[in-house]
């Protein structure tokens, strides 16, 4: 839509009122969502939307408005809108814009779009059927399908003019099973962007199935024991520990503003000297990936920590212009509904060297955590806690019984100095991250980690 436009006269009504950079944001998409609870259909959604926001940051302030009439004339009417918000040195320029500049994006072999609707459909009630069979103690399944296709076009004052194209899949199964007086939750998604060959990678089956017996399980699984004790993480667990213990405090909005607890750390070990953090929207399919952020910045792999060293914090355009540095590629957006700021795309801790065998071996008892649940982290002082979806008790160097009801506490740079063995394989999990209002997808990764001293909350 925007190559049909005077982007130049546009961008230049925006600043007319003052500032330093302007940019408009075109997105148009369709999704399909399909839920299943109770054994049967109940939501079949499809739509799509489209519209334009344009942004002014002026004295390293933003003003943004946004529109879902994409015309012209709107936009213009548009940019004087946020040209009126602004107050500043007016700089007379020329905006001359460069050729458009189109992501490479991901192949994608089996479009959704190709797909017909009741074939849709029928992913979820297989998913339904196979997490019903697995026990007569299972009482309720939620199934869930999406998936969405969205077309960006971004042009800045700078002459930028970027589009990029992304199609993703998404399927979850939340499963609830019953006993006398016990209720256990199974949860188990997947999701990237990519089309309908992700299920020859993971059938609707096994991820129902994976769900539903974790939850049964849980039924027969005693109590966690609590204290102070070693912990493996495995890599299955997902990346919930280095999304929350490290991931949001080197987002360098919080951490310019003084709000979290790895401000003006760059060159100080924050970590054990084992750990290497990494955030890298290059990977393939990954569901943080991209081609270039929403802001038309390239994407980027970021080393945060290495070897234990802070080398540096995840950077969108109004966050760079603050520190004086260039974007490192982490501004994303909900939508044309919302401004950009700073986000973590596929965050891991780089794989190490130890065998994942061995480092349980080496552990005469402590907690081993297959899945890890929800987490939540005061990034100022970087304390958190994340709950333990499966977990089992390690008992002279081997995987026991299954315990429930554990969670993990601590201090995130504390922890991280606290990992002693580093596996050699890595495992994603998937999610919607959010932060100030929005959601974006994102991963998470991480080896199997051995963490050899850590709170454990439990029944003593």
């Amino acid at each position: 839509m925007l190559d049909q436009m005077n982007l130049s006269a546009i961008l230049r009504q925006a600043l007319a009122g003052g500032g330093e950079f302007a940019e408009i944001y075109f997105e148009e998409g369709s999704t399909t969502a399909v839920f299943c609870e109770d054994g049967k259909i109940e939501k079949v959604l499809a739509g799509t939307d489209r519209g334009v926001g344009i942004r002014v940051i002026s004295d390293l302030r933003t003003a943004y408005a946004y529109t879902n009439e994409v015309t012209g004339t709107a936009l213009m009417e548009l940019a004087t809108t946020v040209s009126r918000a602004v107050r500043g040195k007016v700089f007379e320029q020329t905006i001359a814009m460069k050729p458009r500049a189109v992501g490479a994006g991901f192949p994608i072999e089996i479009t959704p779009d190709g797909v017909a609707l009741h074939e849709k459909i029928a992913l979820v009630e297989r998913g339904n059927k196979a997490a019903r069979d697995i026990s007569e103690t299972i009482r309720q399944v939620t199934i869930a399908y999406r998936d969405s296709r969205v077309k960006c076009q971004i042009a800045n004052s700078l002459g930028d003019f970027i589009e990029t194209n992304r199609t993703g899949t998404l399927y979850l199964a939340h499963v609830v099973a019953a006993g006398a007086d016990v209720i256990q939750t199974g949860y188990e998604a997947t999701g990237k962007f990519m089309g309908h060959e992700i299920f020859r990678e993971r059938p609707p089956e096994e991820i129902a199935r994976a769900a539903a017996r974790r939850a049964v399980m849980m039924l027969g699984a005693r109590k966690a024991p609590g204290g102070l004790m070693p912990v493996v993480l495995s890599s299955e667990a997902g990346g919930t520990m280095v999304h929350e213990a490290i991931g949001h405090g080197l987002e360098a909005d919080l951490a310019g503003n003084g709000l979290s607890v790895y401000t003006g750390k760059v060159g100080q070990q924050v970590a054990s000297p084992l750990v290497t953090v990494i955030d890298d929207a290059t990977i393939p399919n990954a569901r943080g990936s991209f081609s270039f952020d929403d802001e038309g910045t390239p994407a980027q792999r970021t080393v945060l920590v290495e070897n234990g060293i802070l080398k540096g914090y995840l950077y969108d355009r109004l966050s760079a212009m603050k520190d004086g540095c260039a974007s490192t590629g982490n501004g994303r957006r909900e939508g044309y509904h919302t401004k950009p700021i700073v986000r973590m795309t596929n965050t891991l801790i780089a794989p190490g060297e130890s065998d994942p065998e061995e480092i349980v071996r080496g552990v005469g008892q402590g907690l081993f955590v297959r899945k890890m649940g929800g987490g939540q982290v005061n990034t100022v002082n970087g304390d958190f806690v994340f709950e333990v979806t499966e977990g089992y008790l390690i008992e002279n160097g081997a995987i026991g019984e299954p315990v429930r009801g554990a969670t993990l506490t601590g201090n995130g740079p504390d922890i991280l100095k606290k990992i002693v063995k580093v596996g050699s394989d890595l495992g994603f999990g998937i999610g919607t991250c959010g932060k100030d209002g929005q959601g974006v997808p994102v991963s998470d990764a991480q080896p199997t980690l051995l963490i050899d001293e850590i709170t454990v909350g439990g029944a003593a």
